[in-house]
């Protein structure tokens, strides 16, 4: 079988991804690794019978969706700006 239409290359993905997230903060990878690892789900209960380009919009389309809906959940209340005061290295 072809990679792509496998289910543990989805979940390997999104573990990848979440590996770089905690490496490379900044919500940069985290909508990729939610992404493939719902498309990982999917694959494991049969939506492997579409095609690459049909797979890959869903995935697109999930990860899209993973980051606005964390974009709303992590986000400062409107109108306030992150302020830093202080410095780590100050005694």
């Amino acid at each position: 079988m072809i990679l792509w239409m496998q289910w543990w290359a989805w979940i390997s993905l999104a573990l990848i991804m979440a590996t770089l997230e905690v490496i490379i903060p900044g919500y940069l990878f985290l909508g990729f690794a939610v992404g493939a690892g719902v498309m990982g789900v999917l694959m494991l209960f049969g939506l492997n019978a579409i095609g690459l380009a049909l797979t890959l919009l869903v995935f697109a389309v999930i990860s899209l969706a993973s980051v606005l809906i964390m974009r709303r959940v992590f986000a400062l209340p409107k109108g306030q700006v992150k302020r830093w005061d202080t410095d780590i290295n100050d005694n």
